[in-house]
């Protein structure tokens, strides 16, 4: 048995076909941990959604900001963006099983002492309340509170954590955090115009994973989002989004004992 964290898919299927076969990823010993952002961008995001589902029981997958956006754009919150590749999923005849199955994936997920997470942790956050926090937005996402919450996401400036007012805030403050995040100052307040490498941040914008005041600093967190990032395996980090929606590789990591496996970019149209 061995197990697996996978990059951004973001619609790539062929791309994610050859690196299962590459790493003889066997379902029914082996698990796969997916890093978010299944949908989106690419070609095939239907196909990769169905593939998902069926192989339920041998994946985590948890939630990124496209995965969110087209739950947003089900629920009517979200408007289409030009560069979407969403609307074979909302015409699908199996649509509203795909989109329940989605919406009820975790935002973090915390297993063998390790995180899985799309984006990034605040500082202040410990492991335990790092779960406690994506605990709370899950039921939010499942259930009435998903149009308010998801409709906020996007294009709102927030202060750091210990500055976020308790309650609506805070949820999308966290939301933030775990979807959206790539630098952050001290105290936690996302910098959301930068998305670059991290050697071009502005100097008040750190790396998330390089806030020395990090709580969960001794935990090795499992994350993609960044492609200006690139592929980061270092104490603490297995960080996997490798651009594959751009033409890049798509990356995975066996968990057990760090081996990396690529894949050439497969999913022209």
């Amino acid at each position: 048995m061995a197990l697996y964290a996978v990059g951004d898919v973001q619609g790539c299927f062929r791309t994610l076909e050859r690196l299962l076969k590459r790493i003889r990823f066997d379902p029914a010993v082996d698990r796969l941990w997916l890093a978010g952002d299944l949908v989106n961008r690419g070609p095939r995001s239907l196909e990769v959604l169905r593939w998902a589902r069926r192989l339920d029981r041998s994946l985590v997958c948890v939630l990124g900001n496209h995965d969110l956006h087209l739950i947003g754009r089900a629920l009517g919150v979200r408007r289409a963006k030009r560069l979407d590749t969403l609307d074979e999923i909302l015409e699908a005849p199996d649509r509203d099983a795909l989109l329940e199955w989605l919406r009820v994936r975790p935002l973090l997920h915390h297993e063998g002492g390790r995180l899985l997470v799309h984006a990034g942790l605040q500082p202040a956050w410990t492991v335990k309340g790092a779960e406690a926090v994506a605990r709370t937005l899950e039921k939010r996402l499942r259930g009435r509170g998903a149009k308010a919450l998801i409709g906020s996401l996007w294009g709102r400036e927030l202060p750091g954590w210990a500055e976020a007012e308790e309650g609506e805030e805070r949820d999308v403050l966290a939301l933030q955090t775990f979807t959206l995040m790539r630098t952050c100052d001290s105290g936690g307040r996302l910098c959301h115009a930068f998305s670059g490498p991290p050697e071009d941040a502005p100097p008040a914008c750190r790396p998330w994973f390089a806030i020395p005041e990090r709580r969960t600093v001794d935990t090795q967190v499992v994350c993609g989002h960044w492609s200006a990032l690139g592929l980061r395996q270092e104490a603490g980090l297995v960080a996997l989004d490798t651009g594959c929606v751009w033409g890049g590789p798509l990356s995975a990591v066996r968990l057990d004992d760090g081996t990396l496996f690529q894949e050439a970019f497969a999913d022209e149209v």
